[in-house]
C-alpha cells in the first residue's frame, strides 16, 4: 500500500510519501516505535482533552435541562430556559453589569441553548481539538481554549451583547491558533493547514450572516484571542511544552472547575 506524507512523530517535520526515513532527523519509517508513537500521540494528546471538554459541555447541558424542568422555565423541546442559563453562568452585559458576574466570561463556554446548538459545537470540537493538540500539545491547547474563549466573550461584552452562551468562542480560539500556526510554519504542510482552517473562518462568517442569534463578536474575538495566545505560547515545532505550560493549563482547569462549581452551587441553592 502506498505511503502518505505525514509528520515525523520524533521531530514533527513533514516527510514526503516517497521517503523511507525522515530527512530531518533520520528516523526510519520501519522503526518499531514509529507506529506506536503515532497511535499513542492521539491517545495521550488530543483524545483525552477532547473527552474532558465534551463531557463538561454535555454534563452542563443536562444540568441546565434539569434545572429548567425543576423551575418550570423550559425554553422549549430539549432547550433550557434563560433563567436556568443565567443561574448556571451565561454571560453578557446583563449578567456582568446587572449582577457583577464577571466569572461568566469563563462559564458561558460550557452552556448551550438547545440540542442542535450543542451538537454543532461538539462536532466542531471533535475536529478541532485533536488537530490543535497535535500542533500545540494538550496543555497549550487547553490554555488557548480557555483564555481564548474568555477573550472572545470579553469582546462580545464590550460590543454590548446582552446575553450569550456556547462553546463556539473557545472553539474559534483554537481555529485562530491553527491559523497562526499554519501561517507561521509555512511550507507545504503549513500552507495546506492555513487554507483549510481559513475555510472554517469563511464558513463561520457566512453562517453568522445567514443565521439569526449568532454571536459574531464572540466568534471574531475568539479567533483573535487564539491567534494572540498561539503566538505567545508557541507550538511544538518551535519549542516543546514545558512545566510552565502545564502549570498554566492546571490554573485554567482550576478556574474552570471553580466557575462551573460556583454556578452550579448557586443555581441549586436558588431553587
Amino acid at each position: 500500500m502506498a505511503q502518505r506524507a505525514m509528520l515525523c512523530p520524533r521531530c514533527r517535520r513533514l516527510i514526503g510519501s516517497d521517503e523511507e526515513r525522515c530527512s530531518w532527523c533520520g528516523t526510519s519509517r520501519s522503526a518499531p516505535w514509529w507506529h506506536f508513537m503515532n497511535r499513542t500521540r492521539a491517545a495521550l494528546g488530543g483524545d483525552w482533552l477532547l473527552k474532558a471538554i465534551v463531557t463538561a459541555n454535555v454534563l452542563y447541558y443536562a444540568v441546565s435541562l434539569m434545572l429548567s424542568a425543576a423551575s418550570g422555565g423550559s425554553g422549549g423541546f430539549l432547550a433550557p430556559g434563560n433563567s436556568s442559563l443565567l443561574l448556571l453562568g451565561a454571560t453578557g452585559t446583563i449578567p456582568i453589569d446587572h449582577y457583577g458576574r464577571f466569572w461568566t466570561l469563563l462559564s458561558a463556554n460550557y452552556l448551550h441553548g438547545g440540542i442542535l446548538h450543542l451538537i454543532f459545537n461538539l462536532m466542531a470540537l471533535r475536529q478541532i481539538v485533536p488537530w490543535a493538540a497535535n500542533e500545540y500539545g494538550p496543555s497549550r491547547t487547553f490554555t488557548i481554549y480557555t483564555l481564548g474563549g474568555v477573550f472572545g466573550y470579553w469582546v462580545s461584552y464590550m460590543a454590548g451583547v446582552a446575553f450569550t452562551i456556547g462553546a463556539s468562542a473557545a472553539v474559534c480560539s483554537l481555529i485562530g491558533a491553527l491559523l497562526y500556526y499554519g501561517k507561521s510554519r509555512g511550507g507545504a504542510y503549513g500552507s495546506s493547514l492555513y487554507r483549510e482552517v481559513s475555510g472554517w473562518v469563511i464558513g463561520l462568517f457566512l453562517f453568522g450572516l445567514i443565521m439569526p442569534g449568532i454571536n459574531n463578536w464572540g466568534h471574531g474575538g475568539g479567533i483573535i484571542g487564539g491567534i494572540l495566545f498561539g503566538m505567545i505560547l508557541g507550538y511544538n515545532e518551535r519549542r516543546p511544552e514545558t512545566h510552565i505550560h502545564h502549570a498554566l493549563a492546571l490554573l485554567c482547569a482550576l478556574a474552570t472547575a471553580g466557575a462551573l462549581g460556583w454556578a452550579l452551587f448557586g443555581a441549586v441553592a436558588g431553587i
